[in-house]
């Protein structure tokens, strides 16, 4: 019994904030694709191809291979408004309203991609491997946040296996790729779980348990794609990426505060003593990533510019509850499910590049990102909101290489939020730089 309350307290306040932020998909790729807002779907000739659409790479030839990777800087992310401790979580109990005014903690990381390609230029058929990160998460609050009841840190560290192949129907100008998608991904949490505290005088919240959450799990998923050229200046696309289910199997950690053994003790009858300071559990759920649609047109009105214009739609509806089963061997059986009732949402891109010279291409592109988060369920995990992305690069061409550079401001909305966690205003805005080489063998 005394085991018992511990962990239904803390597993349901930690556990639903574990994998908010695998919502987090990061469509920066490669750098040449980024250098033009991600709109690349239907141009797809280089090896990023792979992961913008596969039938891409059965119009490119001989053997490529891609080196880059992406430095993210976190959205340094403000908050002001009010928020709630405990009364979030605990039902039925009053809460402690108090004013917020923080920051989270900066951080970078670095999700890379490698792209390898092969066509003989007498065969119609194409191979490829691509592998990459497309649902990285890092977010950080101060340990002294009024957040720390639902985040002090997270982090989503994935990896994406996806072996391709395409062909290439030469009478018609029109290629299909197909690959398979293989995600293994690695979870962490760490937040305090804050409960109302009956002994003291006047409502207010407890710190009862630290915790330490990590786990994890993968999927499988498949993809495609159609890239048609029906005449030499304009190129016509689409891509599919289909859903992958994430079975995560996790560890919770527990330090007990004093504070949280005389508040348990005293909802059992017992002595504090009777209340162990640290305790453990296992955790697993089941995570669907949406499937994504593209639909893509580029132009070149003349010989040295290209335009082109993509809209890509989430099926984020597919994230619709984070449910917890504790096993047939935890003493507290299942969580309850949390509601998420993540909405379908679309893109829309725009990109151009501009041949200066034989060797060297700028580009520039814009993107206007809708967030999936309603605002009954969106918190500090990820506070995401509606964005505009602002893109600028160049491609150095050698006889046997390339090297592609590019830059994103990731220009959030200021997104106001009214829910039970939280009542106020997020501010956020992000950095991010890419970089690719790519070999001619």
């Amino acid at each position: 019994m005394k085991s018992r309350f511990l962990f239904m307290t803390v597993l349901l306040v930690a556990l639903p904030g574990l994998v908010f932020g695998a919502g987090f998909h990061i469509r920066e790729q490669g750098a040449k694709a980024m250098g033009m807002a991600n709109a690349f779907v239907a141009q797809a000739d280089d090896p990023s191809a792979i992961f913008y659409n596969p039938a891409g790479i059965a119009f490119q030839s001989g053997m490529q291979v891609s080196l880059g990777v992406t430095v993210i800087n976190v959205p340094e992310t403000e908050f002001k408004g009010t928020t709630w401790l405990g009364d979030n979580r605990v039902a039925g109990t009053p809460g402690e309203e108090i004013s917020a005014d923080t920051k989270a903690r900066d951080d970078i990381f670095f999700p890379p991609n490698f792209y390898a390609t092969y066509s003989d230029k007498d065969s119609p058929w194409a191979f490829g491997i691509g592998v990459g990160s497309l649902y990285p998460l890092a977010k950080r609050w101060d340990t002294t946040s009024p957040f720390r009841d639902e985040v002090k840190e997270i982090a989503i560290k994935p990896i994406n296996v996806n072996p391709t192949v395409a062909y290439r129907f030469e009478a018609l100008n029109l290629a299909v790729g197909v690959g398979v998608d293989y995600t293994y991904t690695e979870v962490w949490l760490e937040k305090d779980a804050y409960v109302y505290n009956p002994l003291a005088l006047g409502p207010t919240a407890a710190h009862i348990a630290s915790t330490e959450v990590e786990g994890d799990g993968d999927g499988w998923g498949y993809n495609f794609g159609l890239l048609w050229k029906p005449m030499e200046v304009l190129s016509i696309a689409v891509a599919y990426r289909s859903e992958i289910e994430l079975d995560i199997d996790g560890d919770a950690d527990f330090y007990v505060t004093p504070t949280g053994q005389a508040v348990i003790a005293a909802s059992l009858g017992v002595p504090s003593s009777y209340i162990p300071i640290t305790a453990s559990s296992s955790a697993k759920t089941e995570i669907t990533l949406p499937d994504t649609w593209s639909f893509a047109v580029a132009w070149k009105p003349i010989e040295r510019l290209t335009v082109e214009f993509d809209a890509d739609r989430f099926g984020w509806s597919s994230y619709d509850e984070l449910d917890i089963d504790l096993g047939t061997g935890s003493p507290v059986g299942d969580s309850p499910a949390a509601p998420k009732n993540w909405n379908d949402v679309w893109a829309y891109r725009f990109g151009v590049q501009f041949a200066v010279t034989e060797n060297l291409d700028l580009r520039a592109g814009y993107t206007r990102d809708n967030n999936p988060i309603p605002n009954d369920t969106i918190g500090p995990e990820l506070p995401d909101s509606d964005r505009n992305n602002y893109t600028f690069g160049f491609g150095y061409h050698t006889e046997r290489a390339v090297f592609d550079f590019a830059y994103m401001w990731v220009d959030f909305d200021d997104r106001d939020v009214d829910n039970d966690i939280q009542s106020g205003t997020y501010e956020s805005d992000a950095h991010l730089f890419a970089a690719n080489l790519t070999y001619f063998f």
